[in-house]
């Protein structure tokens, strides 16, 4: 069955570029010149931060190329379409492509500000961190309140910090903020310790669903691992490793640990409202990894510090939300995760979205599923996660 006019797409797992003046227009004064500012250099447009060049990744914005072209060069502003960087023409690739709303997940920062995470200058880092927020928010969101959905980042190297923001932002109207899939790897301490615990609380408090992205630990799977640099994806020179191919393949194998490790931290137990959502995760391994969670605990609870009453996949469909972009064995499975947890993403304008031919992807994909289903897969769900009701009905193209 086609996707009816009446559904309207939301995406939540979708990615801005930022413009060059984002921070620079927004820092105080004496924090501008060590700012994110874009420099040129041998005729390429890269990132200068806290005294160090970061490049922009080419396969961040390759909407509008053919693959033919994809690549991890730097690319420039003017190389890429407009809206990668500027909401105004991101709102008619989104109607080209068939898209009512986007959640959407900053680029120079990291998905949950990894890139300010390793920073040297941590009081500079915290600015930066609430400067993108105020641009997200105030600039990019607020140009179409009724199509983007509000996300912030935190400055997770100081929890302190972390709760002060995650309340101003909730204020200010975010509906999630974006945190590392595993903050080990970024020397944080883990999902198990009682560390997160305020933030966990004014999450639950606020109904802000806490979005876990795929590779927002800094950790990238794979072999590929060994001949990319961990912190931008720069090929190493001389380095002999597989492809990137085989990182972005397994990409849910990061989300797959993150569930297992929050489903058995006690963690969901303590804040019964607190809500993950797997951006980029796909969602074809759930049953599988609910199965197994189930059986582990069935045989091991008795001697370890797990919950004996909690079963995982009983805690799995009252914390967790399945995201996916092409995914027909998922969707094949969908009763096996729970069809009111499943959420479609578009990834604009990242080499996995199918953009402008999302919609008419997503009813290929969702031909065999009963309209009241397609209805929760493609736009109730992520409203209800992001508290984001419909408050119109504009035109979308149909298929």
């Amino acid at each position: 069955m086609p996707l009816r006019d009446e559904h309207q797409i939301v995406s939540v797992d979708d990615h801005l570029i930022e413009h060059p003046r984002v921070w620079q227009d927004r820092l105080p004064q004496k924090y501008r010149e060590a700012g994110p500012r874009i420099v040129e250099i041998d005729d390429k447009h890269l990132w200068s931060f806290d005294g160090e060049i970061f490049p922009t990744i080419g396969l961040n914005a390759v909407a509008g190329r053919p693959p033919q072209e994809w690549g991890l060069d730097p690319v420039r502003y003017e190389d890429m379409i407009p809206g990668c960087y500027d909401p105004v023409a991101r709102i008619a690739d989104m109607d080209l492509d068939g898209v009512q709303a986007a959640l959407c997940f900053p680029s120079f920062p990291g998905f949950a500000a990894s890139t300010f995470v390793k920073a040297k200058d941590k009081d500079l880092a915290v600015e930066c961190v609430k400067a993108w927020n105020d641009f997200h928010i105030d600039e990019w969101c607020a140009s179409a309140p009724e199509r983007y959905i509000p996300l912030a980042l935190l400055p997770v190297w100081d929890i302190e910090a972390s709760v002060a923001e995650a309340k101003r932002v909730a204020a200010k109207g975010a509906r999630t903020v974006t945190f590392p899939d595993s903050p080990v790897p970024l020397g944080l301490p883990s999902f198990h310790s009682d560390h997160w615990d305020p933030l966990w609380d004014v999450c639950s408090d606020a109904g802000m669903p806490v979005s876990l992205h795929f590779g927002s630990g800094s950790f990238v799977p794979g072999f590929s691992f060994s001949s990319m640099d961990s912190r931008n994806g720069a090929a190493l020179s001389g380095a002999v490793g597989a492809p990137f191919a085989v990182a972005i393949t397994l990409f849910a194998t990061n989300l797959m640990w993150t569930t297992v490790d929050l489903l058995f931290s006690g963690k969901l137990q303590r804040f019964p409202n607190l809500q993950f959502s797997l951006a980029e995760g796909g969602i074809g391994w759930l049953p599988y990894i609910l199965e197994r969670s189930d059986y582990v605990w069935e045989r091991h609870r008795y001697y370890q510090s797990i919950d004996f009453d909690a079963r995982p996949s009983d805690l799995f469909k009252r914390h967790f939300w399945g995201c996916f972009i092409d995914d027909e064995h998922g969707l094949r499975n969908r009763h096996s995760v729970g069809v009111d947890r499943i959420t479609l993403e578009i990834d604009f304008p990242h080499s996995d979205s199918n953009w402008p031919n999302s919609r008419k992807r997503a009813a290929e994909v969702l031909a065999d599923v009963p309209d009241d289903e397609c209805a929760m897969i493609v736009e109730d769900n992520a409203r209800r996660m992001l508290n984001f009701p419909r408050v119109s009905r504009p035109s979308v193209q149909t298929v």
